[in-house]
């Protein structure tokens, strides 16, 4: 009797297990349909929201927003994983980020959620702050950045830096006929670039025996991690911080190499301005700028803490380094693709040498800021790479109000607005059924350059936080492309995989290797 009613409460519990596990299956089913009628982009999973979506897609997460985007029709809501908190907008509109960026920019900063993320690494840097405080840090740095002085400097800095390092080492691969990785020399180059115009300081990481650098490790590892926060709900994240627990003990270490590199740089500059025989008055770059806005500072009884020149340099760093090198792999890997577009660069770098009273060799050949303003074509070519494969492929903003967008979608207090660079250089309804050719003549005009609308073509950002650095950002790459291209031919190894690396900044996830030809060019 007793194993009778054991074997009927089994089976009742076995029958009321699969009527449940029926009954969510049926839910899910019809979750799932309701979501797909409802709207027109990725579907959001019951209870997930579109997590498993950025795990399942991983490294193309880039080329999948953009998919989802065009069948959107630009626009489409999101959510998180349930009470994560994580809920708003991504868009590729130009419409609804000119709102964000410039008619309703108080109403969208990148906020808290933006800022708590980077905040170990960025701390109260320029990048990762609001407000007063953003508004002060652009100010002193705009004064600085735009001044004839930092100009000279700059432009002198890099063309040092070419002429006597850069083609130093390509020279050596050249002649050695080895292979190598293009991205990687880049990343030195911009860095060592970056520390001499901004700091005053030679990192020396593009020396010819090519010096390991930790630093560099540390801080692709910092970036990279503290962007995987953004994919894993605070509720998780937050508790691995806190118990130094996987990921985030590599991010704690990563950061730690940065910052004492960066502590490093002040401790330096303060020694040499404490110091009796030293005198910073006649240093061009921007720390030592700073710091003697300091001394009017301090005697208004307000000094700066070192904290805000790390947070400075660690900013700066990130705006130099990465961007420029990045940008200008891709331009070399778009110029292996399109040898056509490569010919007409030679030939515009022919004609403008061409016009030089003296004939120089290709091997002494400085370029000179004028010739580099001359550059139309080459100009052209490299704001189509960003176009395409825009440093910074995507940003984000956070509600303070409700509001509208331009497109109709309501946007709750504490949303998250994510806006793809990356994706709206491929939709149709801005750049035309050709947006995904590599066509630079589409930013010539009657032999002149033509600057695209700053809300459409958002590569270095618009609005109030317009890059700062894009005069110089254009004179560093053409420099480099240019010495580059008049000396050699550079070619990618073949079966080398191309793919952009799902991080803050669009680095080639295998790097570039190439090899170099010499280039049988004329500047008579």
């Amino acid at each position: 009797m007793n194993i009778a009613v054991s074997s009927m409460a089994w089976l009742y519990v076995h029958f009321c297990f699969w009527d449940v596990g029926i009954a969510l299956l049926g839910l899910f089913i019809f979750s799932c349909i309701l979501e797909r009628r409802r709207t027109k982009g990725p579907i959001m999973w019951p209870v997930l929201g579109i997590t498993p979506w950025l795990f399942l897609y991983g490294d193309q997460l880039h080329d999948w927003a953009s998919r989802t985007l065009t069948t959107a029709g630009g626009t489409y809501r999101y959510r998180g994983i349930w009470l994560g908190g994580a809920f708003g907008v991504t868009t590729a509109d130009p419409s609804n980020i000119e709102y964000m960026l410039k008619t309703n920019f108080n109403n969208f900063p990148k906020g808290d959620s933006y800022r708590e993320r980077f905040h170990d690494l960025l701390g109260d840097g320029i990048f990762n702050v609001d407000g007063d405080s953003w508004k002060e840090q652009r100010r002193m740095v705009k004064a600085e950045m735009h001044s004839n002085r930092f100009m000279q400097h700059s432009f002198q800095t890099t063309q040092d830096l070419v002429n006597k390092k850069l083609i130093g080492l390509t020279e050596k691969f050249f002649k050695s006929g080895e292979s190598f990785d293009l991205q990687d020399v880049l990343l030195r180059f911009t860095f060592d670039s970056i520390c001499s115009v901004a700091f005053g300081v030679d990192p020396g990481s593009l020396a010819i025996d090519l010096p390991q650098v930790p630093f560099a490790k540390a801080f692709e590892e910092a970036t990279e991690l503290s962007l995987l926060r953004f994919m894993i709900p605070s509720l998780f994240w937050k508790p691995m911080k806190y118990f130094c627990l996987g990921y985030e003990k590599r991010l704690k270490k990563a950061i730690k190499i940065v910052h004492d590199f960066a502590d490093k740089t002040v401790r330096d500059r303060r020694s040499q301005m404490n110091s009796n025989s030293a005198n910073l008055n006649h240093q061009s770059d921007l720390l030592s700028k700073l710091m003697q806005i300091e001394n009017n500072v301090k005697a208004n009884g307000n000094p700066l803490p070192d904290k805000f020149f790390r947070d400075f340099c660690v900013s700066f760093i990130i705006a130099g380094r990465d961007t420029t090198s990045v940008a200008l792999s891709w331009f070399f890997w778009l110029l292996h693709e399109n040898p056509d577009v490569e010919s007409k660069i030679l030939s515009e770098m022919k004609e403008i040498l061409g016009q030089r009273k003296a004939k120089t060799e290709i091997s002494n050949t400085v370029f000179t800021e004028e010739e580099l303003k001359q550059m139309v074509y080459l100009q052209a070519t490299l704001s189509e790479t960003l176009r395409l494969y825009p440093s910074v492929p995507s940003e984000m903003k956070q509600v303070v109000e409700d509001d509208v967008l331009p497109d109709g979608n309501m946007v709750k207090k504490g949303a998250r607005i994510f806006f793809s660079v990356f994706s709206m250089g491929r939709m149709e309804f801005i750049w035309g059924k050709d947006c995904r050719e590599f066509k630079p003549e589409r930013w010539i005009k009657d032999g002149q350059f033509v600057n695209e609308n700053q809300f459409k073509y958002v590569v270095f950002n618009a609005g109030p936080r317009l890059c700062l650095g894009k005069r110089f950002a254009y004179m560093q790459m053409k420099m480099v492309a240019a010495s580059i291209l008049l000396r050699y031919s550079v070619k990618a190894i073949e079966g080398h995989n191309v793919a952009p690396k799902v991080t803050t900044t669009l680095y080639m996830k295998n790097g570039l290797m190439v090899t170099l030809n010499r280039r049988p060019l004329a500047t008579e």
